[in-house]
């Protein structure tokens, strides 16, 4: 089972039932039934929140910028029945799905939301090794800097991080692609 926990958060019970129940197959998962429940329940641990947007009280998209506050790196998926409309733009949600949904939908989102989050990790190593690098450069002779272990060290590190932000990309199609590079602005 995956250390990844996520969060659903869904006001109707039997749908709450449903996804936690094809979800805690392979990860750990918590429920809320409503937004004060959702702050509740959430912490460091939880990777990944599929979060309605219709909801008692405090509805969805009042929840979403305090999760975003409390850990900016946490993927979130609308998961709701309200079509998207222009109001969306602003949001700062990974993904959005309108009901309903099946088995292999909520799989093939996590999945994605999981890759994601990989990559984002990826990348920010990537840019601050390349900072680290131009630092170096700009501070010290290059030919002292060939004989430094420790230089030579990131520059391996810098190229691992290459390889493995490349094999990801290739892991996405064009706009799932385009929808990562985004999430890095």
């Amino acid at each position: 089972m995956s250390k990844d926990v996520i969060l659903v958060v869904e006001d109707e019970p039997e749908l709450a039932d449903l996804y936690s129940g094809w979800l805690e197959q392979n990860y750990p998962v918590r429920v809320a039934h409503d937004g004060s429940e959702a702050l509740e329940k959430f912490d460091e641990d939880v990777e990944i929140v599929l979060l309605d947007r219709q909801l008692p009280g405090m509805d969805g998209d009042a929840v979403l910028p305090l999760l975003r506050d409390r850990k900016p790196d946490v993927q979130v998926a609308m998961v709701t029945a309200v079509e998207p409309d222009v109001d969306v733009v602003d949001m700062g949600f990974d993904a959005y799905i309108t009901k309903p949904i099946r088995e292999d939908d909520i799989y093939e989102l996590v999945d994605h939301l999981l890759h994601r989050r990989v990559y984002d990790e990826n990348v920010r190593e990537l840019f601050a090794a390349i900072s680290k690098q131009i630092a170096l450069e700009n501070q010290h002779d290059r030919e002292e800097l060939e004989d430094d272990p420790q230089y030579q060290y990131l520059l391996a590190q810098i190229d691992k991080l290459r390889d493995e932000t490349a094999d990801l990309a290739e892991q996405f199609d064009d706009d799932e692609f385009k929808t990562a590079l985004s999430a890095l602005h």
